[in-house]
């Protein structure tokens, strides 16, 4: 029997420890305001196949269930916009996609914005940062999409010396017409921002990490409740503003069980996706497309638990997924598929609870605790009822560097990178698996990574 450590070592005895968990670990920092400055891993042995089948699946939402990263960027380059003062000139370019991208796209909102602030502070305009916070903390006070959010916000202005604002008639008055439908607007608050301008703690990164992330807020927040509201389009291509990755609805009805044989019928839809974006070679694809019906039937007589983790908050995962599955529905609609079989996907896919056996979100958890902390994924395997001795038939998929990470650091050891235009010049180290054709690649390509013997 293995002996229980101490509850108290020393440094080599804490390295001794720490070698006997794994030869790879993952060095993840912490924000600046905890201690320790980073915290270590221990990664899972990495897997590259399921030989013993796929009891599980755990799946980002932004980026890999859903395109919502492109909301989520462009919220971003919104607020440096206005930090910059420059919201009047939309036409100015803010962020590089090489050089930025992969530092926000994965993290937690706080290190998006802690490496934009340590990137760009030296062009913020003080006027127009206190302008924006003000004007963004007022909106999420009259609008925010869950309450915690608002309570972030009016501590937000305590902390950063405006808490007088909160009781100022004027402040009160224009989160009044805020929650009376009146659209954002910082120049109505121009007066005030002249009043505590010269009381606002913006010196420090930790300053204006938290000012610019009630600026992100305001403007991703209005963006959701827009959809929410039945916004179709989105940008200067007219298209929904959030939908399914590819491939994405035809693998969670196949993973549920849900196809069966018919899986077969649904082939020709990823193979076009894989012929139009990877040159997938003919003869792997052919061998695809005739194991299809078996693995359809290995998944219903063996129906895979789906947990979704994401680093939003809940209020915000539940408006991109009510979204993602009207898309997935349309989809479905025009499916090759008998009558029936659809309309039972139709049924299944009305409500996201039916489809996931867990859904995780930064609400379950804590902005500090974020990808690529293991934390969000640990949870899900426990509420999927998964226990360590089994986590060797999970799969986890993720987009981003961070979330690889975070899903290796759960003790997962198959972990497969779905990287599209926004992450494909992350480093994907921790990931068993690079899958540059996405969900239809795994699928079709990879049998969800399951070897032959086993269907």
């Amino acid at each position: 029997m293995q002996q229980k450590p101490q509850k108290f070592t020393d440094s080599p005895g804490a390295a001794r420890l720490i070698s006997q968990l794994s030869d790879a670990f993952a060095v993840v920092e912490n924000p600046p305001y905890v201690f320790p400055p980073y915290d270590v891993y221990a990664m899972a042995a990495p897997r590259t196949h399921l030989e013993d089948g796929l009891a599980a699946a755990v799946m980002d939402m932004d980026g890999t269930t859903t395109t919502t990263e492109v909301l989520c960027t462009g919220a971003l380059e919104t607020m440096m916009r206005r930090l910059c003062g420059l919201d009047d000139r939309p036409e100015t370019p803010i962020l590089d996609h090489g050089r930025d991208y992969p530092h926000i796209i994965g993290n937690s909102t706080t290190k998006h914005v802690q490496y934009l602030v340590n990137t760009y502070r030296n062009g913020f305009a003080a006027d127009a940062v206190c302008r924006h916070f003000i004007a963004s903390c007022a909106w999420t006070l009259a609008n925010a999409l869950d309450a915690r959010r608002a309570r972030e916000a009016e501590n937000a202005l305590q902390v950063q010396g405006l808490g007088e604002a909160l009781q100022n008639p004027v402040f009160q008055a224009h989160c009044a017409r805020l929650k009376a439908g009146a659209a954002y607007n910082a120049q109505t608050v121009a007066p005030l921002a002249a009043q505590y301008q010269h009381f606002l703690r913006m010196e420090s990164v930790a300053d204006l990490t938290r000012i610019g992330i009630e600026v992100y807020y305001q403007q991703y927040h209005e963006s959701l409740k827009a959809i929410a509201g039945g916004a179709t389009t989105h940008g200067p291509v007219r298209r929904r503003p959030i939908e399914p990755m590819p491939g994405v609805g035809v693998a969670l009805a196949l993973l549920k069980g849900w196809l069966r044989e018919d899986a077969a019928r649904l082939g020709d839809l990823l193979a076009a996706h894989l012929r139009a974006t990877t040159g997938a070679d003919e003869a792997d694809i052919t061998a695809g497309l005739a194991r299809l019906p078996r693995l359809g039937a290995y998944c219903a007589a063996r129906p895979v638990k789906l947990g979704l983790v994401t680093s939003s908050i809940a209020a915000e995962a539940d408006i991109v997924l009510d979204e993602v599955f009207r898309v997935i529905r349309d989809e479905i609609a025009g499916w090759p598929l008998p009558g029936e079989r659809r309309s039972a996907l139709l049924a299944h896919f009305r409500e996201p609870g039916n489809v996931y056996d867990a859904r995780i979100t930064a609400s379950d958890s804590s902005e500090i605790r974020l990808k690529p902390h293991r934390d969000l994924y640990a949870i899900a395997l426990h509420a999927m009822g998964i226990a360590p001795d089994m986590f060797h038939r999970v799969a986890g998929f993720e987009d981003s560097e961070s979330g690889a990470i975070a899903i290796r650091a759960a003790g997962i050891s198959l972990c497969c990178a779905l990287p599209f235009a926004m992450t494909q010049n992350h480093q994907f180290a921790a990931a068993t698996h690079v899958c540059r054709g996405g969900m239809p690649e795994v699928v079709l390509l990879k049998s969800f990574f399951l070897d032959d013997a086993l269907f």
